[in-house]
């Protein structure tokens, strides 16, 4: 971290894939509601979708549309059930795949939950200059995620590079 540097709130966004969670049960959203917001950044938006890639792909649509969102971040949908469905819906839209989220946070998990890390098909990239975060469905999952890697990328004081600091180059052609 460097404290020469302001911390730069971002516009949030979070989807929660289930077909049984509501927002009096959502534990995952609200695991990465409360980081994101402790952490100084604020929460545009706050939906829960159906396991259903076409209504998934219509909300991160959406919000990848919207220029006040900055980064979305969803928890669900990843896993190798067939009604598991997200990373089919969101890798269509984005324009750049950050290969390396995935393969560190199944890296990070794997200390946790060992060899049941390859059932994560945890994703990560940028479209229409907005992060895009796609996360398990656990609390857990989400916890590890946003406090191992997702905050400090999203903290523009975080050295030597972090993803707030390319913002302004995202939509260079």
């Amino acid at each position: 971290m460097s404290e020469t540097r302001e911390f730069i709130p971002l516009h949030i966004a979070v989807l929660t894939v289930s077909d049984t969670r509501s927002e009096e049960n959502d534990t995952s959203g609200l695991a990465l509601i409360t980081g994101l917001t402790e952490a100084g950044h604020r929460l545009h938006d706050r939906k829960i979708v159906p396991d259903d890639i076409y209504q998934i792909r219509a909300i991160v649509s959406q919000w990848i549309a919207d220029p006040a969102i900055q980064a979305i971040v969803s928890t669900g949908g990843t896993g190798v059930t067939g009604r598991d469905g997200t990373p089919e819906a969101v890798l269509p839209l984005l324009d750049k795949v950050l290969d390396g989220f995935g393969e560190v946070f199944r890296m990070i998990s794997y200390q946790d939950i060992k060899s049941s890390t390859i059932q994560s098909r945890a994703i990560a990239g940028v479209a229409n200059g907005t992060y895009v975060f796609c996360l398990p469905g656990s609390s857990n999952a989400c916890r590890t995620a946003w406090q191992s890697l997702i905050k400090d990328q999203l903290d523009y004081r975080t050295r030597p590079c972090n993803l707030v600091q390319l913002m302004p180059r995202l939509l260079e052609k």
